[in-house]
């Protein structure tokens, strides 16, 4: 189940593209945060949904969030995506899928019939505020789906 609206996020310390550690506590009191889950790296609706996001940064800069997104999928593969659309904020690597289940964000096969994969994150959105506590939560069922970047950026407004 994901996580409700006035809950404390759980904190978590993953590795991001470059291999060093980011935690979530590393941005309380500073920053609000808004994190990202997505299901894997190179595929065209999580790379429309970063690339976005990255285009939009001066917005969640203007409201003093930080951006963090997370798949399942390596910090290498994570690297190498990163270094060819010059993403301008964190990926952090859930490889072993603690955060996407604490979460609340997690499939447990994904792409049922075609792919069958097990234990990918859902395409999720959360905005933390700088206290830690979960200021607006979207978790999508279906994956071509893009979050609600409006309700963001409005869940960051209520908080500036």
């Amino acid at each position: 189940m994901a996580l409700a609206v006035g809950v404390q996020a759980p904190d978590f310390t993953l590795k991001n593209h470059n291999l060093e550690d980011v935690s979530l506590s590393d941005y309380k009191g500073k920053k609000n945060v808004v994190l990202l889950f997505f299901p894997l790296v190179g595929t065209s609706v999580c790379e429309k949904e970063l690339c976005s996001t990255r285009d939009g940064m001066k917005d969640y800069e203007n409201l003093d969030a930080q951006v963090l997104a997370l798949s399942v999928d390596s910090p290498f593969a994570q690297k190498l995506w990163v270094d060819k659309h010059k993403f301008n904020f964190p990926l952090l690597s859930d490889f072993n899928k603690e955060v996407s289940k604490s979460y609340g964000a997690f499939y447990d096969v994904f792409g049922a019939g075609k792919f069958d994969y097990q234990g990918v994150s859902k395409r999720s959105a959360f905005v933390i505020d700088k206290d830690g506590v979960v200021q607006y939560a979207e978790v999508l069922e279906n994956a071509g789906e893009e979050p609600n970047y409006e309700k963001i950026q409005e869940a960051l407004h209520n908080l500036h």
